[in-house]
């Protein structure tokens, strides 16, 4: 079973709903997907919402290893993705070398604002927390407790970990930044971290026709059916 956990914002409800029908389209191992939904998790997120914050899954993400019981490994996706691979293709580069793996951008924002209005923050390892594998035994650091109390820098910086040294690499075709990256065909995860073709501003962006053509298969449905 593939263990995903997936941000959920409701100013993105649909973006959540069209990575999942992406996801099950093509996976070809069983998946137990969760959304990361605030209002689910109750007494587990009680920190305040940072100013700085942008989406409701902004620090939730890091509680995937303590929803996973630290059993095993499990995924992590934020909800502005689609993913054009079979997700069963990221799940076989688990390395028990290391505690977390991740495509390792070098991304400088130009932008000062992101989508919605949110102010754009620039720091070290920026993009690198939103696509994760964790390595759930070796990420017992991340409690409830610490979740909620950490700056958002230790946890999107992975001061989490004993050294830099336990983050593994992905390929990076498994986290393409829309807008960032030159374009490239043929990427197993695409991330529209500017904005996704679910806003009118960004509806002609890169991948916005594999955006929309997921979102017509997601909705189809077999009219002759008895």
């Amino acid at each position: 079973m593939i263990r995903i956990f997936i941000g959920y914002d409701p100013r993105e409800t649909v973006a959540w709903h069209v990575l999942c029908h992406s996801i099950l389209a093509r996976a070809s191992a069983p998946v137990a997907i969760t959304p990361l939904a605030l209002k689910n998790l109750g007494p587990l997120m009680w920190r305040s919402r940072h100013p700085l914050q942008s989406t409701d899954f902004s620090f939730s993400r890091f509680l995937a290893p303590y929803l996973s019981g630290y059993e095993g490994w499990s995924i992590f996706i934020d909800c502005d993705m689609l993913v054009l691979d079979d997700i069963a293709n990221l799940w076989k580069l688990r390395d028990e070398r290391y505690a977390v793996m991740c495509v390792k951008h070098q991304h400088v924002p130009r932008e000062e604002v992101k989508f919605l209005g949110a102010p754009q923050t620039k720091y070290e390892k920026k993009n690198w927390s939103s696509v994760m594998l964790f390595n759930n035994a070796r990420c017992k650091a991340l409690t409830p407790e610490y979740v909620n109390t950490a700056s958002g820098l230790e946890l999107h910086q992975f001061k989490w970990l004993e050294s830099d040294d336990l983050i593994g690499e992905l390929p990076h075709r498994w986290n393409h930044l829309v807008g960032y990256d030159d374009p490239q065909p043929g990427q197993s995860l695409v991330h529209y971290t500017i904005g996704g073709p679910y806003f009118e501003k960004w509806r002609d962006c890169e991948y916005a026709r594999e955006w929309f053509a997921e979102r017509e298969a997601m909705l189809h449905a077999d009219r002759h059916a008895d």
